[in-house]
């Protein structure tokens, strides 16, 4: 009885200590902080990261590339906005948009904004919007977001200074059409980055006006 009994009872020595053991260890595991190595930290950090990107894009811009995002106005309701190299220039809620053009300048070489301004194209003096494009400085990048009516009082004159920026669709430009550009002063080629919709009651997205624009992109420094 002794003899048999004695792996019985070792058996079940041996059986109390790995509980011990075990119960041990899971109790060490839940109380001490769990560290990972260095590597697989940093692995899992980069992985979950948010990749920002200036002015909200897809994708970065490579190195000497401007990045721009322009939205029109939607209808009469919403103002547009203007976004260069992450600075929001004209917004809603920066309260310094309205009807019509809103244009900012910016210098070509250093992304410096030199000037912003708004000029109403359905009741407003277009005398102010002629003088302003033909004072733009060489070297000058020019972003165009329209608001509510953009076209009511455009003449052939401001059509002309529009599409020796670069536009391609200055000369369609009417009543309540949406429209977002970005050109510069003496332009050799037509821009690349231009969207415009007519206003048209087949296709308007909004009653009375077509829906709104969005045109971002990545303009290189010195393209003109």
């Amino acid at each position: 009885m002794r003899v048999s009994g004695l792996p019985r009872l070792l058996a079940l020595v041996f059986a109390l200590v790995i509980t011990w053991i075990c119960t041990r260890s899971f109790i060490s595991f839940n109380v001490k902080t769990i560290r990972l190595p260095r590597w697989l930290a940093d692995s899992t950090t980069k992985e979950i990261r948010v990749v920002k990107t200036k002015c909200g894009l897809s994708k970065s811009c490579p190195a000497n590339f401007f990045a721009f995002k322009i939205c029109s106005g939607a209808a009469n309701v919403v103002g547009p906005s203007i976004c260069f190299e992450n600075h929001m220039i004209m917004s809603p809620v920066k309260n310094n948009v309205g009807r019509g053009l809103n244009i900012a300048l910016v210098n070509g070489t250093t992304g410096t904004l030199l000037r912003q301004a708004i000029f109403d194209m359905y009741s407003g003096d277009v005398k102010f919007l002629v003088k302003f494009l033909t004072e733009i400085p060489e070297g000058t990048l020019v972003l165009v977001a329209s608001y509510d009516d953009p076209g009511t009082k455009m003449n052939n004159e401001i059509r002309s200074l529009f599409t020796n920026l670069g536009s391609s669709y200055a000369k369609q430009l009417g009543f309540r059409d949406s429209w977002v550009f970005l050109g510069a002063r003496d332009l050799k080629n037509k821009s690349p980055f231009e969207q415009f919709l007519k206003n048209s009651p087949d296709t308007n997205k909004y009653e009375g006006w077509p829906e709104l624009l969005e045109l971002e992109g990545c303009v290189p420094r010195k393209v003109f």
